[in-house]
């Protein structure tokens, strides 16, 4: 396998990020981690410019994610909602591409925690408000040279895309190079029959990003999940993206709900980062 980059989000430690904790940075860098995931939870309150300079400055990488609150969804019946969504997503590609991240990530689709059992028409219709939006997001990804990574949810926290048949049908429909799949394995652990079997059917030319999550969002390594399965389809397909721990540390009130993480998930954030990332070491740098 091509040599792996391995990344963290700064959600395992604060939310939302900000200026004031770009020591995280150093510390991130200092754990031997290649990227830092950032999730835009509020744009306004980092400074891009200054956190580019430093990420650069350390030769660490970057990729952007995505937080999708009630106020950011695509397919909402309230015409302002679909429009602050797409402006949302069009802001973070602008700041993915200013901080050279390939992608921007997350449940594009959707609110985080919509779920409700509704009829087929009103599926149909937020389809058609989703797949209107994601066509205008996907030629603003193209114009900044960035690709949109779409992440099914599991079905507590979404009723829209929970598998990657569901995923690879929404992005076969808008067919654009700038909008594949991103995968997170902790979803694909309760919605797929078999995760390496799901990479396998994405594909390489599809998959664009992987958030490489335990069963229990808790530190990877050591849980449930198909590891060295996961390993040998990443390999299969001759993967070269990012690996990247996103999980929960010090959880704000709207994260928590959205995730439903009630408990610590592992002693502390240090302690899930570095021996996560031993861990994808040890399992993808073997050979």
């Amino acid at each position: 396998m091509t040599k792996m980059r391995f990344g963290v989000s700064t959600f395992l430690w604060v939310s939302p990020f900000d200026t004031h904790v770009f020591d995280l940075v150093h510390k991130i860098k200092d754990m031997g981690f290649d990227i830092i995931e950032v999730p835009v939870e509020n744009k306004s309150i980092i400074d891009w410019g200054r956190l580019k300079d430093l990420t650069g400055k350390m030769g660490l990488g970057v990729t952007i994610s995505g937080a999708f609150g009630a106020d950011r969804d695509i397919s909402s019946e309230d015409p302002g909602i679909r429009r602050n969504g797409l402006r949302y997503i069009e802001d973070c590609i602008e700041i993915a591409s200013f901080m050279g991240s390939p992608v921007f990530g997350g449940p594009l689709y959707s609110a985080v925690g919509k779920t409700r059992f509704i009829s087929d028409e009103q599926k149909e219709k937020e389809r058609v408000w989703c797949v209107e939006n994601l066509k205008k997001a996907a030629d603003t990804a193209a114009r900044n040279g960035v690709v949109l990574g779409l992440e099914p949810l599991n079905r507590f926290e979404t009723d829209m895309v929970n598998t990657v048949d569901q995923a690879l049908s929404l992005i076969t429909e808008i067919g654009s190079p700038h909008l594949k799949i991103q995968l997170d394995t902790f979803h694909g652990n309760i919605e797929e029959k078999s995760i390496p079997d799901a990479i396998r059917k994405i594909g390489r030319d599809r998959l664009c990003h992987i958030q490489a999550n335990e069963s229990d969002r808790g530190t990877p390594g050591t849980g449930n999940l198909d590891w060295p399965g996961i390993q040998k389809a990443l390999e299969e397909i001759a993967y070269e993206g990012a690996i990247v721990i996103e999980t929960f540390g010090a959880v704000s009130e709207e994260i928590a709900k959205a995730t439903c993480i009630w408990r610590p998930l592992a002693n502390s954030s240090d302690e899930l980062a570095s021996e996560g990332l031993a861990f994808y070491k040890s399992l993808f740098l073997k050979n």
